[in-house]
């Protein structure tokens, strides 16, 4: 997942990222004017893959997480992957990833006015999830928000107050992104959290 190079420089290359987010941080997408589409699934999940993952929507917990949702929720859900680089080595990559959602977000509302809104992001994906929180008019549209190997808990970063409420961050024991650990396979590994959180999902929608 491109952590070879050590926990605090990926923290710390993480952290930047996110500071360069926030001062290039623009206006919210426009919105746009509403009509209901009949197709519209009563829920969607939106998921920011963490760095470098795979998959249709991301292998390591996008993919499994997207399956567990379709198991265990009795209504209908579809998924959208949050197009960003993906990349540590790219600055603009979080802010390019915060500004997707947030346009993704105001476009869809505006196609499915009565759907309801997962939000997800593993590891640099949780980081554009939580900038995207930072931006306007995003709360009403937001039901859940499900955060996995978030390493912005270390730096003293939390889900804003306003989301505290509908929001769970997973850390597996000894993942070095998020609890500061030495296994760098726990950072891979979020089966047990993705099925929990599915179950949480049911519980809340």
């Amino acid at each position: 997942m491109g952590y070879r190079k050590g926990t605090l420089s990926v923290t710390w290359r993480i952290a930047g990222m996110v500071a360069a987010a926030l001062l290039l941080a623009g206006p919210s997408a426009p919105a746009v004017p509403a009509h209901a589409d009949p197709d519209c699934a009563p829920v969607q999940l939106v998921y920011a893959r963490g760095t470098t993952e795979p998959g249709d929507l991301g292998a390591a917990v996008g993919d499994l997480l997207y399956r567990d949702l379709q198991a265990t929720l009795p209504m209908d859900i579809d998924a959208y992957q949050v197009r960003y680089p993906a990349n540590l080595l790219d600055p603009n990559s979080v802010g390019d990833g915060r500004t997707d959602l947030a346009a993704h977000l105001a476009e869809q509302s505006a196609l499915c006015p009565q759907q309801q809104f997962i939000l997800a992001g593993y590891s640099q994906g949780a980081v554009v999830v939580q900038t995207a929180l930072l931006l306007p008019d995003l709360a009403g549209r937001i039901s859940l928000i499900l955060l996995f190997g978030d390493p912005l808990p270390a730096l003293g970063w939390n889900v804003p107050g306003p989301y505290s409420d509908r929001a769970a961050d997973y850390c597996a024991p000894g993942d070095p992104v998020c609890a500061g650990g030495l296994d760098p396979a726990a950072h891979l590994y979020y089966g047990n959290d993705i099925r929990s959180a599915a179950g949480l999902a049911a519980s809340k929608l």
